[in-house]
């Protein structure tokens, strides 16, 4: 027993040291510079990339585009710190859009404001900029109690006007917000975009820009006091007038997941109605306007290019495509919206180019946890401890030896369904834990809700997530779901609560000696008695926010062969 005492000691000591080797670049000259575009509410599995010639002229054929890539949280605001800071939703306990539970208010009252990305890129010689979308509730009231840290130039749209395409409100590094009546949302962040570009190329240091359009988020008004009872109104994105032309005609995929037949899921999700035709109609034209928001976006991207090929930057500058959420659009008889642990929700646009960078899908997992180690990495600037993350695959040689194979996918309180069909959902029942698992192999999904009801699918067969296979016998399976169960419960119990080096290695705190590092080393019968006695992931109640003792268990029971105890 002594000894399993030392070994659990030891173990934590090897965590603790994250990256102590790395060693950092001189900070300023030498080092690339980042760009990263940043979409509201894009999705993946609905094909919107095929609608947008630019970003496959300049991303996906100059680029790596990231088949794998997933929000460790489907909703706006926690997803971008997320991004902002390299953690998990319950790490940085930024979990919602509004207060108490999220929001700009809680993004400051946690911290962040002197520990996030532009802070820690100024400590190492860089220049800053932003544009665009910040956070939600980031507004009129707060704008400057206090200002966002971090940035050498800013112009940020604010609440209550962020989501309004032809009345935005814009608030430029320290002076008074500025409203622009009747010009086009993303027109307005492209031409501050093209502005900060001018300066930082005039500046002469290395340089991040943060480049977030809301297209093609809904048109949003947002109460002043947002409430249960007084919600925000969400309806269809409006084009710039030069697109509303675009894609008459055009409908929602109809792959085998949408407006099925048959309830499927579990939760709330098993109870929706199927949508009748008046609902498909209305949804076909919202899914045009999303697609027709998004060549606003295209032109931004052009002109982006153009100013990078202008100041003969593209070979030392690094530019992302990418979004804070995914969106499903009647997938399971779902309204449109995000906030699910589907497929639609979760794995989301993610294309790299720059020097170095090959042209190539990658298929190794990877999530917005990892943004930011990785623009450390390529800047030689040494990785943080408070990461929950860890550097994507940029060059073959990485992509070889990728060896990841988890997400860790959660999230909070409700889920508001959008556009003028919407159905409401019981506030409280969206509270899951859920986890990815990709592998060349195998791929899997897991969601365990607040409700304590589960789903697993197996991917490789079931893309569309529509073939529940939770407390099912299944001998054909490569692993059997009554093996497999307790195996995912108990990685997904070390990720639920997991900081640091642990969130990305979490197979040590189940098998501290190393000797198990994927799910088909799990799998071994060895373990099987071994897993059949692990606590399971559950809930005590469904909460709005992260609360520890409402979410069961907070530990795996680490495996120490009997001759060593």
């Amino acid at each position: 027993m002594l000894y399993a005492v030392f070994l659990h000691f030891m173990v934590a000591i090897a965590v603790s040291t994250k990256n102590s080797t790395d060693q950092s670049k001189p900070p300023g000259k030498g080092k690339p510079n980042f760009i990263i575009i940043m979409t509201d509410d894009q999705d993946l599995h609905l094909n919107s990339l095929d609608y947008q010639p630019a970003v496959q002229k300049h991303f996906t054929e100059q680029g790596s585009f990231y088949k794998k890539h997933y929000v460790t949280l489907a909703q706006c605001c926690p997803s971008r710190v997320s991004f902002l800071t390299g953690m998990a939703g319950h790490n940085t306990n930024v979990t919602d859009v509004f207060p108490p539970y999220g929001g700009y208010p809680k993004f400051i009252s946690q911290g962040f404001n002197d520990n996030y990305l532009p802070v820690w890129l100024q400590q190492a010689g860089y220049n800053t900029y932003y544009t665009g979308k910040f956070l939600n509730a980031h507004d009129l009231g707060n704008w400057n109690k206090p200002l966002p840290k971090g940035w050498t130039g800013s112009d940020f749209l604010l609440d209550p006007y962020t989501y309004m395409y032809y009345n935005a409100t814009l608030q430029r590094n320290q002076e008074p917000p500025k409203s622009y009546p009747g010009e086009y949302n993303t027109d307005l962040i492209k031409d501050r975009a093209l502005g900060f570009l001018d300066e930082a190329a005039a500046a002469d240091e290395p340089f991040f820009i943060g480049v977030m359009p809301i297209g093609p988020h809904t048109e949003t008004t947002v109460p002043e006091n947002p409430s249960e009872e007084s919600l925000p109104v969400f309806l269809p994105p409006k084009p710039a007038k030069r697109h509303e032309h675009l894609y008459q005609g055009v409908k929602i995929p109809r792959t085998y997941n949408f407006n099925p037949d048959k309830p499927s899921g579990a939760n709330y999700v098993r109870e929706l109605p199927q949508q009748n035709e008046t609902v498909l109609a209305y949804n076909d034209e919202f899914y045009r306007l999303r697609l027709a928001s998004l060549a606003a976006v295209d032109d931004l991207i052009n002109e982006v290019f153009e100013k990078l090929e202008e100041y003969d930057l593209l070979d030392n500058t690094y530019i992302i495509y990418t979004t804070d959420n995914g969106f499903h659009m009647g997938q399971h008889r779902m309204d449109p919206g995000k906030s699910c642990a589907y497929e639609e929700d979760v794995n989301v646009p993610m294309i790299i180019r720059g020097p170095g960078v090959p042209k190539r899908n990658v298929t190794s997992p990877t999530s917005h946890t990892d943004i930011v180690p990785t623009l450390f990495k390529l800047a030689g600037i040494p990785l943080l401890e408070q990461f929950d993350g860890s550097p994507m695959p940029i060059t073959p040689e990485e992509h070889a030896n990728a060896k990841t194979e988890h997400v860790n996918i959660e999230l909070w309180g409700g889920n508001l369904g959008e556009g003028e069909y919407r159905i409401p959902v019981p506030t409280l029942r969206n509270t899951y834990k859920a986890l990815r698992i990709v592998a060349e192999d195998y791929e899997y999904t897991y969601i365990v809700w607040c409700t304590n009801e589960h789903e697993l699918y197996d991917m490789k067969v079931d893309p569309g997530q529509m073939d529940n296979l939770w407390d099912t016998e299944n001998d054909d399976c490569d692993f059997p779901p009554e093996r497999l169960q307790p195996r995912l419960d108990a990685l997904l119990m070390v990720l639920k609560s997991c900081k640091g080096d642990v969130c990305v290695h979490p197979w040590k705190s189940i098998h501290p000696l190393g000797n198990v590092n994927t799910l088909k080393d799990a799998m071994s019968p060895e373990f099987d008695a071994f897993y059949a006695s692990q606590p399971e992931v559950s809930f005590s109640e469904c909460a709005m926010g992260y609360f520890p003792s409402a979410e069961g268990p907070q530990r795996a029971i680490p495996f120490i062969p009997r001759e060593m105890t």
